[in-house]
């Protein structure tokens, strides 16, 4: 292998908790909420699937359902989804809505897994080119240089910036173009069968991971060594 492709989300980083999630945008709102009603708000929250990165909505919102499948096209479809499916779940202040969504950006919201580091490193060290290819509505690059990965990354390819989600195979051979390798010279590591799986088509070997919290998979990634060989 000269390349390895790594997902974003639920790969090499995972986002935090709702209820974390939920507290931090009150607490910077300066609003308190007793205790039961916070935990209530943080579960319907993660019911309703308003945390990009967290869990799938167990029910779309008729008005959530029209882009849905084409929220990772662009930066406002990714912003109306999300913030659609938020607005399933009352608030204090209807502002706060729009705030769970900028909140869900910051570098803070975001733990790389615990060997995504010493895996990134590693590759680099074999001279071997690292790109990430993710289905995402918003620069992740940013979360990259808080937690001190980006040297370790040679291309970004983003699904809103090119208005092409995975599994479509375009979207790897993009990854493949920037780095000027050959697909069956390529792995592409993730956690989601379907979208990540799609590299197969384009010939590149794929390998899988388990989307668990972080403190859960504190390896998960150390397997990707033995596979480049």
């Amino acid at each position: 292998m000269t390349a390895v492709l790594f997902d974003f989300s639920g790969t090499l980083f995972r986002v935090e908790s709702t209820d974390s999630w939920l507290r931090g945008v009150l607490a910077e709102a300066g609003i308190a909420l007793p205790e039961a009603e916070l935990a209530e708000t943080a579960l319907a929250l993660e019911t309703a699937g308003a945390l990009p990165g967290g869990a799938d909505p167990v029910r779309l919102p008729t008005e959530v359902a029209e882009v849905w499948d084409v929220r990772d096209q662009s930066s406002e479809l990714h912003r109306a989804a999300y913030t659609g499916l938020s607005r399933q779940v009352p608030l204090p202040d209807p502002g706060l809505h729009d705030a769970l969504y900028e909140r869900h950006m910051s570098p803070g919201a975001w733990a790389p897994y615990p060997d995504a580091a010493e895996v990134l490193h590693a590759l680099h060290e074999r001279g071997i080119q690292v790109a990430v290819v993710s289905n995402i509505g918003w620069d992740l690059r940013p979360v990259f240089r808080e937690h001190g990965l980006d040297p370790y990354i040679d291309a970004y390819v983003l699904s809103y910036e090119h208005g092409i989600r995975k599994p479509d195979p375009r979207l790897f051979a993009t990854a493949c173009t920037k780095l000027g390798v050959e697909a069956r010279d390529v792995l592409m590591v993730g956690d989601d069968r379907r979208a990540d799986g799609g590299a197969a088509a384009l010939g590149c070997e794929v390998h899988f991971v388990d989307h668990l919290p972080v403190a859960l998979r504190p390896d998960g990634l150390r397997p990707v060594l033995d596979l480049v060989g």
